[in-house]
């Protein structure tokens, strides 16, 4: 029913922005304009939005909105445009499009996409079938936010979209690791803190492992381990020791579910190379005590059943797939996979129940092979399993720059002449920052398809307006407990920005796709959904904007794998857990161990590099933001302040005081911003939230405070992005 002139409509959405949650939204709206937002108030659970949820009004009108195409008037880079039409915009496109095909090969076309405010229709899916449908592009592989936790997962597990419990069964736990893990700040899949402070309540003990006392630290953990970062690792094998040493490894559990755990035990011994990996070994290098390696160690091995959740951060590091790969391991040895109140410590990621089908967009058939890749040479080290990224030699994201910079005469396999950008923004999202914005200079054509006026749509040729969410319908699906959310238009788009349904739609018909999708976004969500038996009424769901699904009992991943071994294998090769990996083996990548290892990390405490620059930078996530979507929303602005947190000792040694403003420094550039001086971070790291936006001044000294002004484009060998492997100097102005 259409609400009359005056009249407040109500419609039930839900909150998806990639902030690692999914939360019903009840918009307010009076003649097509948003007035307040509430979220859920109905049956348990309740999937309740945070700050950031209740600000997305401000999000939709913000400044810096892209509300009509433009092309480029100025140099590029200087964000200089004009507007045009999107007869134009698309016909521009179009032609640049073909012309590099024709001339170059469908290769000269790099496609950038990301995961933007996520949906099942407005993502990255949508744009590879249109390119794979165009005749194929380059697509860039590894995921930013956990490539090393998918090499990890795969390798050991098989599985890497379901291998994690419901946040509920967390209150079957006798003890729960926090390892790098701050869910208060990063949700973690929406209602996990509930389950934590359920699981406070009742009395169950929780240790963070964390550089930082993170505000979960402080409301959840009973003992905070500070680490020194890129070290994870080498405590995880340091307490793999203990327990080996002491005879407390479930002996039964590695004989029947595991392969290659004698491999492992040879390392950790010493056996291998001579050096047993004791708490002592491990203690110069984490900067954890012994003793506290040792006393987890035991409680972990001797505490059942125990859940070790390992957060995303640590495997972003040099050599970050190690640590997700260890921490597997130690699960296993301690009988922690496959059991009420366990936990795998698999890839973050992981959908924690088994949803009935991974809902892609419903798109003519046979377009899921990109044809470019075909003509490629494999990727060395690719797992069984592995769907997301491409299994043939192209550039891993982080070497983008690199590749547009050198093309064929650095080794990559060709020249990039054109760049499509979408879903992401590049140049503040990836490592080395200053590098990606010379590199987008290089470029023919570069086309940014955005929604706002971003650090990376500066650099365009033709910018194509985008949507986002609350002017679109899409899909959702997630949360602590499994949850299936319909993210329902609620307002028009400003100007004439469209649905990135529409823009490729109207796209494909210019470049010969005619039939590129028949259908608009509220009928492609109808028809993905429609053989889910948990949403068996879509006109149900449309009005609930959500569908809670009922479990009989907390979902355990590997559960089935664990009861009936013989029947029912794990996805590997061997189908066991695969503490040695063949395939990983079979690479032959010293850097890259089949089994886990600690690899002393480059810019680390012990880099030569921290003569000149002494502190260990990480790039963590904040309130303020999800990545860079919300930056510039007043009232997060008003309530929390971008500063790099430096320790008091630090401070002290470089006469900073609280609010002094800093520059912080490597070869790789400088940023300004005010610093907070704290002991909620241990000596010798400094941490700078990731996000905010890129903002170079005429000396190129960024302004902004962009984390990835500092951050190294260098890949890990299991393809890990290194946000949290860099070396800085930090000085008061």
């Amino acid at each position: 029913m259409t609400a009359k002139r005056g009249e407040e409509k109500v419609i039930a959405t839900v909150c998806n922005p990639h902030c690692g949650g999914i939360c019903l939204l009840k918009v307010h709206t009076k003649d097509g304009v948003i007035t307040r937002i509430e979220t859920d108030d109905g049956e348990e659970p309740q999937f309740r939005a945070c700050v950031r949820g209740r600000a997305m009004r401000q999000k939709l009108g913000d400044p810096l909105r892209l509300k009509y195409p433009m092309k480029r008037v100025g140099k590029r880079g200087q964000g200089e445009f004009e507007r045009i039409s999107w007869d134009e915009a698309l016909d521009t496109v179009a032609s640049e499009l073909k012309r590099v095909r024709d001339t170059y090969g469908p290769a000269a076309i790099l496609h950038f996409g990301g995961g933007g405010d996520i949906g099942y229709l407005n993502m990255g899916t949508l744009a590879s079938y249109f390119f794979n449908m165009f005749g194929g592009s380059t697509t860039p592989w590894g995921m930013a936010s956990f490539e090393g936790a998918n090499l990890a997962t795969l390798a050991t597990l098989g599985n890497f979209m379901q291998c994690a419990n419901t946040r509920d069964d967390l209150l079957n736990s006798k003890l729960i690791i926090m390892w790098g893990w701050d869910p208060a700040v990063t949700i973690a899949s929406t209602n996990t803190s509930w389950y934590l402070v359920q699981a406070k309540e009742k009395g169950i003990r929780m240790v963070s492992i964390d550089p930082r006392f993170t505000d979960s630290t402080a409301v959840f953990a009973d003992q905070w381990v500070p680490i020194r970062p890129g070290t994870d690792a080498a405590m995880l094998i340091a307490m793999a020791h203990v327990i080996i040493r002491d005879g407390l490894e479930d002996k039964a559990f590695l004989d029947r579910y595991t392969v290659g755990f004698d491999r492992f035990k040879d390392y950790v011994m010493g056996e291998e190379d001579g050096q047993p990996k004791t708490p002592q070994w491990a203690e110069p290098i984490t900067g954890v005590p012994a003793a506290a390696i040792e006393a987890l160690a035991r409680e972990y091995a001797t505490t059942k059943p125990a859940a070790l959740i390992t957060g995303i951060s640590p495997g972003r590091t040099a050599y970050g797939e190690q640590y997700h790969r260890a921490a597997i391991t130690l699960a296993a040895m301690t009988g922690n996979i496959g059991n009420h109140g366990g936990f795998p410590a698999a890839a973050p990621g992981g959908f924690a129940a088994p949803f009935s089908a991974y809902p892609f967009p419903i798109i003519p058939p046979g377009l899921s092979a990109n044809p470019v890749e075909s003509q490629l040479p494999p990727r060395k080290l690719v797992m069984q399993g592995e769907f997301i990224a491409p299994p043939c030699d192209v550039p891993h994201r982080v070497l983008v720059a690199d590749a547009l910079l050198r093309g064929k005469a650095g080794g990559y396999l060709t020249d990039y002449k054109l760049v499509y950008i979408h879903t992401t923004n590049f140049v503040n999202q990836f490592p080395n920052s200053n590098k990606i914005a010379q590199a987008l200079m290089k470029p023919e054509f570069v086309v940014v398809h955005e929604a706002y006026l971003s650090a990376t749509a500066r650099y365009a040729d033709i910018l194509l307006p985008a949507s986002v969410g609350m002017e679109r319908n899409d899909l959702a699906a997630g949360g602590a407990t499994p949850m299936y959310g319909f993210a329902q238009k609620v307002v028009d788009p400003p100007g004439e920005a469209k649905s990135y349904v529409e823009a490729f739609t109207e796209l494909a018909a210019r470049v010969g796709i005619p039939d590129f999708l028949d259908m608009g976004d509220e009928e492609l969500v109808r028809q993905m959904v429609k053989d889910n038996p948990e949403v068996p009424d879509f006109e149900a769901f449309k009005r609930q904007g959500c569908v809670k699904v009922k479990l009989p009992e907390p979902h355990v991943a590997f559960k089935l794998q664990i009861e009936d071994p013989d029947n029912i294998p794990f996805s590997t090769p061997s189908g066991k857990i695969e503490i040695y990996s063949q395939q990983i083996a079979d690479a032959n990548d010293p850097l890259c161990p089949p089994i886990p290892k600690y690899i002393e990390p480059w810019e680390g405490p012990n880099d030569p590099l921290a003569k000149k620059y002494p502190l260990q930078l990480i790039t963590t996530h904040t309130r303020r933001r999800v990545h860079t979507q919300l930056e510039t929303i007043p009232w997060l602005l008003e309530l929390f302040e971008h500063a790099i947190r430096i320790n008091a000792a630090d401070a002290q040694a470089r006469g900073i005081r609280d609010g002094d403003q800093v520059r912080v420094s490597n070869d790789r550039g400088q940023v300004i911003v005010p610093a907070r001086v704290t002991e909620r971070i241990m000596p010798g790291v400094a941490d700078l939230g990731q996000g905010a936006w890129y903002a170079p001044d005429e000396r190129g000294i960024d302004r902004g405070g962009c984390a990835n002004t500092l951050t190294k484009d260098a890949p890990s060998p299991g393809g890990a992005f290194p946000y949290n492997t860099c070396l800085v100097q930090i000085e008061k102005v």
